[in-house]
């Protein structure tokens, strides 16, 4: 079976300072995803240099339109071999932008 490539690009983070001063420990080090940056994947394999826990959010996906699949959820996206998936950080969240590359 052929595998497509996609692209994954963090189009925004957003941040809750009030839930990391209620429920936070103090940390050095937070994500290093940066808005615009972008990776593409491979026959459905994380790419090199994506964090691991938000691959584990998107995998599924990416996996999918690998397979030249989308439509998820029955038209819930303009371009439906593409995806809006967010990291499971729940102080920081990106949202990234999943599509095939045609």
């Amino acid at each position: 079976m052929q595998k497509h490539r996609v692209r994954i690009t963090a189009v925004r983070q957003t941040e809750y300072p009030d839930l990391m001063a209620k429920y936070e420990n103090p940390i050095e080090h937070t994500c290093d995803v940066r808005i615009g940056q972008q990776w593409i994947s491979e026959d459905g394999k994380r790419p090199e240099g994506m964090c691991p826990a938000a691959w584990e959010s998107m995998r599924e996906f990416v996996e999918t339109l690998a397979r030249g699949e989308g439509n998820f959820y029955d038209g819930w996206m303009k371009n439906p071999m593409s995806a809006m998936i967010s990291c499971n950080d729940g102080f920081r969240p990106v949202s990234f932008y999943i599509e095939l590359i045609p």
